[in-house]
Parts: C-alpha cells; structure tokens; sequence
C-alpha cells in the first residue's frame, strides 16, 4: 500500500480529538512490521518519518536513503496492506541558511519526493537573530529559509496535498535559564507571516520543555520524561486558534513520556501528531541483547570508544549515542537472526498498540478512509 497525502490525514482529523502517531524508524527490520500491523488492527491512522540526520541523500546515521527507506517500508507492506499512512520528512533541517546548505537540503528533499514522500517537516528553527529588535526580526532567518524550502516542495511535488510542518523554538534548546521555550507570540507571529508569503502549514512544531532521545539522572539512570509543558502547549494552541489559522501542534520527543501522562493529560486535538523514535531504537537494542549479544556488544564498544560523553557512565552514553552505530553496523543488524526480528516486531507491535490507545487513535483511519473515497 502506497503512503497517501500527509494533508488529507491531518485534515480529515483536524477536529477530532486524537493525536496521530508518528514513528522515526531507524531500524526498518521488525520495528515496521510491528508498527504496521498495530496501526491496521487498531484502524489506525499512522505517519512513519526519518529525519534529515536519520536518512538523507548520504544515509544519514541510520545508513538509510529516502529511497532505501522508502523501499524497505514498501516491502514490508506489500504483506500487512494498511492503507492509511503517511510517508514524512521529519526535521528537514537547516541550521546555518548559506546557499550551500539550501542546495544541499533541496537536493535531499527532491530525492525525497522522487521516493514517493507525501509530508515534509521544514525544520529551519536553529536560524535565529538574537539581536532582533521585534519578534519578527528575531525569527526572520527562519522565516526566510521556511519560505523558500515550502515553496522548493510546492513547485516540485506534482501533487498540492503534502503535508507540512513548520517548526518555530528549537527543540531541547538550553541557556543559563534553562529550557528556552517557545512563545504563543512567536507561534502565532511565524505562522502569520507564512500566510502572507503563501504559505499554509498544517502542523507547528514548538518547543515546550520535550528533548529527543532517552533521559537520565545525574546518577546516570533511565527516567521518565515528564518536562513537557503542558499548559504553555495548550496557550499556544489557543493562540493559533483565536488567530483562525488551523494549524496544530507537533508534539516531538515523546519517548519516556508515561503513557498515562499521555492518556490524562496531553492535549488531544490541539496536538495533533505525537513524535516517537527512540523508543523504537530501544526495542531494537534491547532484542539484540537478547538474541545477537555478539553484535550488541560490538555496537556498545565502538560508541563507547568513538561517542563518548565526558562525565557519563557508559550505559549512559550508549543510551543516548547508541544511534550513531546503526550506519556502522548496517549490514550485520540487517542480517539478524528471524529470532530476534520476530522478537523487536512483537515488542514494536504491543508499544505500538499502546500509544494509539494513549493517543486516542484507534478508529482515525476509518475516518481519513472516507475523505480520500
């Protein structure tokens, strides 16, 4: 089953009180088989995305390309057949805006396109003047890079129903105070000048206390993630609502996130698609522990040799530069035994149930069905 629009899913439940699963897939082999098939036995609607460092046009850090991907993800599929899903560009980024890295980053998302990708995320929030007098001169280099990345996709897909995500506050940013968090005004103020410019996202990622990876105490143990900010998401959305805009919220790094925070708390509707990577990362790591310890064990040494992080214990810094192996023993995860693949699929396939029931999604792809017939 091909991916469809990324637009027609996110307006076929933009009122309706449920977020989107989308899952970064770093390692294809069990973990979208899992996800698959939970998202077809629950009837659920589903995004499954990489992002610019993940997969691009030199494999990134997963050794994947959006063709490879997009390929690998057909394969597996052709079987399960669910046929509500999106094909998405996570965090499409741009930190520095010179002409060199705008070409780079077009050249990546024309190969995502001739791949068959039906949503992209233009990430260009790392582009910000400190010494901007207003709000608008502040996120005017992102706005500049945004603008011409969504117009690049505009006149390349052959297709107008892409899906696409803004993002305005860099995620998991820290200064001397903490957390540097985005404002309704700096939301409300982006997703405006876009308009003018002609452009329309559908989804606005903020930053609102979330950080990708796993997190961890000083003592170097594994912890819930509990730091996203709620009520400042919820103020945000009430801002772009008031403003008659239409866009939601992309909730990203919710790995570590309890389901029951999840479940009670999360704005449902407002947010309307729920990030998930590394968690899938950990499903796999952990069935290689299990059933290709030899591998395991290989991968756990060169990151500790060649990503160390001062000051940390090393299971610490696998945790969180564990990823970084993936690219360098491609060939050899990839021939892992049906053992452990059966293993990370039925594992991916019960978290994944999980987060669509926390998410409130069982039953959207029903929904996105009747719009796209």
């Amino acid at each position: 089953m091909k991916p469809v629009s990324g637009k027609k899913i996110f307006n076929a439940l933009r009122d309706k009180n449920c977020i989107i699963l989308a899952a970064n897939v770093r390692i294809v082999e069990g973990v979208a088989a899992g996800i698959f098939r939970a998202a077809k036995d629950s009837d659920a609607a589903v995004l499954i995305e990489l992002a610019k460092s993940e997969c691009n046009q030199r494999g990134g850090y997963t050794g994947l390309t959006p063709e490879t991907f997009a390929r690998r993800l057909s394969d597996v599929n052709k079987e399960i057949g669910h046929d509500v899903w999106a094909l998405h560009g996570d965090h499409i980024g741009i930190k520095e805006g010179t002409l060199e890295e705008m070409a780079d980053t077009k050249e990546l998302v024309a190969m995502q396109i001739a791949s068959g990708y039906t949503s992209f995320a233009i990430d260009a929030s790392h582009l910000f003047n400190f010494e901007g007098a207003t709000v608008e001169e502040e996120l005017a280099p992102n706005l500049k890079a945004t603008i011409e990345m969504a117009r690049f996709i505009a006149e390349n897909v052959r297709h107008s129903d892409f899906g696409l995500e803004v993002e305005v506050g860099e995620i998991g940013r820290k200064n001397s105070g903490g957390m540097v968090l985005t404002t309704p005004e700096e939301a409300v103020v982006f997703i405006r000048k876009l308009k003018e410019a002609g452009v329309n996202p559908d989804l606005l990622a903020i930053a609102n206390g979330s950080t990708h990876g796993n997190v961890y105490d000083g003592d170097g143990n594994l912890i819930p993630l509990v730091s996203i900010d709620i009520e400042l998401t919820k103020r945000i959305a009430k801002s772009l609502r008031d403003a008659g805009f239409g866009v939601k919220i992309a909730q990203h790094g919710i790995t570590g996130t309890p389901l029951e925070l999840i479940r009670e708390k999360f704005p449902k509707g407002d947010i309307l698609k729920g990030n998930v990577g590394t968690l899938f990362q950990n499903i796999v790591f952990g069935a290689l522990q299990i059933h290709e310890r030899e591998l395991y064990d290989k991968m756990f040494a060169w990151v500790i040799e060649n990503k160390p992080i001062p000051g940390k214990k090393p299971n610490e810094v696998f945790g969180k530069n564990g990823k970084f192996a993936l690219k360098v023993f491609f060939d050899r995860i990839y021939a892992m035994s049906d053992e452990c693949k059966a293993a990370i699929e039925t594992t991916a396939y019960e978290e994944t149930k999980k987060l669509i029931e926390a998410f409130n999604a069982k039953g959207t792809a029903s929904i996105v069905r009747k719009t796209l017939s």
